[in-house]
């Protein structure tokens, strides 16, 4: 099989995966938004998250597939494969010891972290959800660690299926929990639901996985061996370094904690609607291509690595005219979603009016997901750390001010203008370390998509706006006609 069958092939089932994930992870919003609206025990919930958001960051558990398949697939190709999970499990043991021993000093001072990561929160009572659902939320980080490293393994022997598992039960056990244990736990029950379907989805399921794919494993912790060294110098820089995606969530709720209470449900609602189009198109095709671009980095075939990068950014384009699409219809979209039980039209005008200026970002955040495992690819991890870290400083004024002159608004501008600026500079500065293929003529192409979608949605808007004006735009029904009309235009 040719290699663009095989990641054709690869990213049709993680395409499958992640689109299904984006929707059971979109229902799970809605029943949040059902059972709690966008208020202040919403706002709780999410910043519960950004303790072990960091946690996860520091031991590199979200970059387990870019640090450790190139490793993993080196022993693969020299028919090693019982050293390799030698290293496996020299990882997974070091790594996840010191792990379980972060889980229980964050738990332990969760209450002085919440005043660090979210110092606008004045409400004791939203304080006091935000410290005990972080530390329920808190022991699932060694699920995701073990879990990420279980998966990497599989993607490096090209077995994708099973790892495809892993977002669905995630998301069914959160929504599963939340919906028999909410009504007496409130938002604590959704907590309890991330824990149990991080244990099942990403642990449990893909113990099994892995044992299909050969799995071998023993306590090890030979810190010594070089390529546990190796594996320590690859994730120092993103376990250091400011991604993108990590900036966005710790930025959304640092500045939304200073806004009115409901602000942070509202932007993390859209960035909801968002991602479904960022991993659709742009998470399904960089997952699937990344052992791909490892395999021809090792090969030294970089005009075939660049030709392959280049050619799924081209295709990210489509996303465009969909962002155009999603302004037009952001009050529409937003009220067949989420307008139902304590998500009434104020949250519906709140979310809606947030929409449009998150879509702006949408195709560089597609895009980035792919440039970085350019980089990855090549085990190269200090450069885009690097670079990265500075664009989320330089990002921190567009934040400040963007919060000040426009509220949630702005905080939703700022992350889609730092992540297009972002975006730019990575892949400029990857063409020229690769020393092949040019800029040019892709900007020229995503030049050409941006003035057919401007008057595009210019056009849509016109028609939504006057054309249109005679159907309810505040009922579902009104609602879904005009999403149907204008979709189908």
């Amino acid at each position: 099989m040719s290699l663009h069958k095989k990641v054709g092939m690869a990213s049709l089932i993680m395409m499958a995966s992640i689109f299904l994930s984006r929707i059971i992870g979109l229902l799970r919003e809605m029943v949040i938004a059902y059972a709690q609206g966008a208020g202040a025990s919403v706002d709780a919930y999410q910043v519960a998250f950004v303790i072990p958001e960091i946690l996860n960051h520091m031991v590199a558990s979200g970059f387990l597939s870019v640090t450790f398949i190139p490793i993993f697939s080196s022993y693969l190709a020299k028919g090693e494969e019982d050293e390799g999970w030698r290293v496996f499990s020299t990882i997974l043991t070091c790594f996840g010891s010191v792990l379980i021993f972060l889980i229980i000093i964050f738990s332990i001072f969760a209450p002085y972290f919440i005043d660090i990561v979210a110092p606008g929160i004045s409400s004791s009572a939203t304080k006091q959800a935000a410290i005990k659902m972080t530390r329920i939320i808190m022991p699932a980080q060694f699920f995701f660690f073990s879990g990420g490293l279980l998966m990497a393994a599989q993607f490096a022997k090209e077995k994708f299926a099973v790892p495809a598992l892993a977002p669905l039960f995630y998301n069914l056990g959160i929504i599963l929990l939340g919906y028999f244990l909410g009504p007496k736990l409130g938002m604590e029950g959704f907590s309890w639901g991330v824990l149990t379907g991080a244990f099942f989805g990403n642990f449990i399921i893909q113990i099994f996985g892995a044992r299909k794919a050969g799995l071998r494993f023993f306590i090890s912790f030979n810190f010594k061996h070089p390529d546990v060294k190796k594996y320590i110098i690859l994730s120092l820089p993103l376990m250091f370094g400011l991604t993108m995606t990590f900036s966005t969530e710790f930025f959304l709720k640092f500045f939304g904690s200073f806004l009115p209470e409901g602000s942070i449900a509202a932007i993390n609602y859209d960035l909801r609607i968002m991602f479904l189009l960022v991993g659709f198109f742009g998470q399904a095709v960089g997952v699937a291509s990344f052992p791909f671009m490892a395999k021809l980095a090792a090969e030294k075939k970089f005009d075939n690595m660049s030709a392959l990068l280049n050619g799924a950014l081209r295709y990210l384009s489509v996303i465009i005219p969909f962002s155009a699409l999603f302004i037009v219809l952001r009050h529409e979209i937003v009220l067949i979603l989420f307008q139902r039980g304590r998500f009434d039209a104020a949250a519906t005008d709140l979310t809606g009016g947030i929409l449009g200026y998150l879509m702006i970002g949408t195709v560089a955040f597609a895009s980035q997901t792919m440039v970085m495992r350019g980089y990855y690819a090549m085990q190269d991890t200090f450069f885009p750390a690097v670079y990265s870290t500075i664009g989320v400083i330089f990002s921190l004024p567009l934040y400040w001010y963007g919060m000040k002159l426009m509220g949630a608004k702005g905080i939703a501008l700022a992350i889609s203008l730092s992540t297009i600026f972002q975006v730019i500079i990575l892949y400029v500065l990857w063409n020229k370390k690769i020393k092949t293929g040019k800029v040019g003529p892709l900007f020229v192409f995503y030049l050409k998509i941006i003035l057919i979608s401007i008057p595009l949605g210019i056009f849509l808007e016109w028609l939504r706006k006057y054309l249109l004006r005679s159907i309810d735009a505040s009922s579902f029904y009104g609602s879904f006609t005009l999403c149907l009309i204008i979709g189908i235009v």
